[in-house]
This record gives C-alpha cells, structure tokens and sequence, in this order.
C-alpha cells in the first residue's frame, strides 16, 4: 500500500493496512468514520440504520459509567475520532473539568439537526422513495 491515501483501496486483512487506511483517511472520508446507529423511532421514519454524527445532534450513550445519558454534542474530534458530549465532564486533581470524549460507537443518535440542507433532504428522501409508497397503500388498502 502506498504512502498517500489511495481512493481505490478496497480492502484488505491486514491489521496495519486497516490502520494505515484510517491514519491518512482525509477528513471528508474520516467524518464518515464517525457514524453512530439511530433510535429505533429515527431508523423507521428515515429508513437508515446510522449516521455520521454532526454537532448538535442529541445522543445517549450506551456503554461505560455515563451509561444511559442523554446529551447533545459539543465537540467532534476528526483526528482523534471521539466526541464530545455537552455536560458530561470529568474533574482533575486540580479541580478543572475537562470534556469526556466518546468512541461513535457507544452512542446512539435520539435526535438529528437538521439544519444542515443535505442532512433535511434525508427526511424528504424517505418519504419520496417506493417502499414507503408500497407500506402506505397496504395501510390503507386494509383499513
């Protein structure tokens, strides 16, 4: 594998290529990375099982001590891959707090912002496509 990121490498069983490839991903890549499952009300009503997470986006962690919190996000690290959850802080010895950062995996997304245009055009996308036309007139071809 090549020392610049290459867009055509496909896969791979090596644990250090694996590695490499997330290493020298570019952050338009990366971002994609941080992706974290939805709610089960979210993954019926836009038809996708995960996101990538954006700022602002509510979550609850799953795992760890912080287990069953519910908070929005502050802070995406793209070089780091963990987030940054808004009231959620640790103090140090010397009595700052710090942020406590999350691997994407332990969220769940329980609330998207949409102020993002492309994100709002997810919403409206679901609602355009044929299986949701095909469920509806079941609906209301057995009522």
């Amino acid at each position: 594998m090549k020392s610049k990121f290459s867009t055509s490498w496909i896969a791979s069983r090596q644990k250090r290529k694996q590695k490499k490839f997330r290493i020298n991903a570019p952050f338009h890549i990366r971002h994609k990375f941080l992706s974290a499952n939805l709610s089960k009300s979210l993954r019926e009503k836009y038809g996708k099982r995960s996101l990538p997470l954006r700022k602002g986006d509510e979550v609850l962690v799953m795992r760890g001590s912080f287990k069953k919190k519910k908070e929005k996000i502050s802070s995406i690290g793209l070089k780091n891959s963990k987030i940054a959850l808004e009231n959620i802080q640790r103090k140090k010895k010397d009595g700052t707090k710090i942020s406590v950062y999350f691997n994407p995996s332990v969220l769940q997304i329980q609330s998207l912002n949409l102020e993002d245009k492309k994100r709002l055009a997810l919403s409206k996308i679901k609602e355009n496509s044929p299986q949701t036309k095909q469920a509806k007139s079941a609906k209301n071809a057995s009522n």
